[in-house]
């Protein structure tokens, strides 16, 4: 079983080729190609890398799928007896990739 963890937006994911990941907003347009150069960690066949804390020459390639948006989130501010109370929703814009390829040491 090939996979990796990589590391973007600020959080970790685990990741094999052939799948889908939802991550936070990334720039481009879809169909682009990705590079993701974060990676913390590498497991192909019998080889198993970790990185302090990268891996160096290590990536990850993924295509941008589609830009959805995560589900609606609700805030709700309330002070007892002031009459104050806000709700404000939001949603989180994100990206989709297919994830197509894990290189380690710079080879794919």
């Amino acid at each position: 079983m090939e996979y990796a963890v990589v590391s973007t937006g600020g959080k970790q994911y685990k990741v094999s080729p052939g799948m889908l990941l939802d991550v936070e907003k990334l720039d481009g347009q879809v169909g682009d190609k990705l590079q993701l150069q974060e990676v913390l960690v590498v497991r192909k066949e019998d080889q198993f890398q970790v990185g302090r804390p990268a891996l160096k020459g290590a990536s990850v390639f993924a295509e941008i799928v589609q830009f959805p948006k995560g589900p609606k989130l609700i805030s709700f501010k309330f002070k007892r007896r002031k009459g104050y109370h806000r709700k404000v929703g939001h949603r989180q814009k994100l990206t989709r990739l297919k994830i197509l390829e894990i290189a380690s040491n710079g080879t794919h």
